[in-house]
């Protein structure tokens, strides 16, 4: 080899060593740091509904014990008690589908969560949605099905006989259907408007989501 072909060998080398390579390695660690984010971004918000709760022990912890003791209906009559104060109200009928659509993702999600934890998700507003959902509902507010509805009354045990049951009527015990509760938060004299509205909220605040409040968190409040 001449010293010139030397010359060129070596600036090839040379190049070589100093373009940038992707290998999949790379890839890999691109992946592992985006499930890191979400899982952080998960922790931050279980984090965020515990201090939630450790703030405002006075405003959950009677809800929270009834939830434990099993006391389905004096919860249910409790969550909408708590509902009321949180939207600056003590009388149901005068909350309005406008107030409902503006109600703390953060409350929700709370609320969801402490029923969840203590019915062994067998209650709570998310399950009330996955059916809403699962029977064509959408976040559309404009669009009031009333048959979407009467099925979704059908499954959480609300109608019998093609009529809505009486508050009194329904069932307080886990042999309930899936998401019979809350149920007296839902009676309104805005009737189907204001399920649809309600609804449409839950899905904006994603109570869906799969972050599980762990009640011994709280055990020590």
């Amino acid at each position: 080899m001449t010293d010139e072909e030397r010359v060129q060998a070596n600036h090839a080398e040379a190049s070589q060593a100093d373009s940038p390579t992707v290998s999949h390695s790379d890839d890999s660690t691109e992946l592992t740091l985006f499930s890191l984010s979400q899982r952080v971004e998960q922790l931050e918000e279980q984090l965020s509904n515990v201090l939630l709760l450790l703030s405002d022990v006075y405003r959950y912890q009677k809800l929270r014990d009834l939830l434990a003791a099993q006391q389905w209906q004096e919860a249910d009559l409790e969550t909408t008690r708590v509902m009321l104060e949180i939207i600056g109200q003590s009388n149901h009928d005068n909350i309005t589908p406008d107030d409902v659509i503006k109600f703390p993702c953060s409350s929700l999600c709370l609320l969801d969560k402490l029923w969840r934890t203590y019915s062994h998700d067998h209650f709570g507003f998310s399950r009330q949605q996955q059916i809403y959902v699962s029977e064509g509902g959408t976040d559309d507010i404009s669009n009031i099905d009333l048959q979407v509805l009467e099925k979704v009354g059908d499954r959480m045990g609300w109608r019998d006989n093609h009529k809505w049951l009486p508050y009194d009527h329904l069932d307080f015990s886990l042999s309930a259907p899936l998401g019979c509760h809350p149920s007296n938060w839902w009676r309104s004299a805005y009737g189907a408007k204001m399920a649809v509205y309600f609804l449409a909220r839950l899905m904006q605040c994603d109570v869906t989501s799969d972050v599980q409040l762990i009640a011994e968190d709280t055990e020590n409040v």
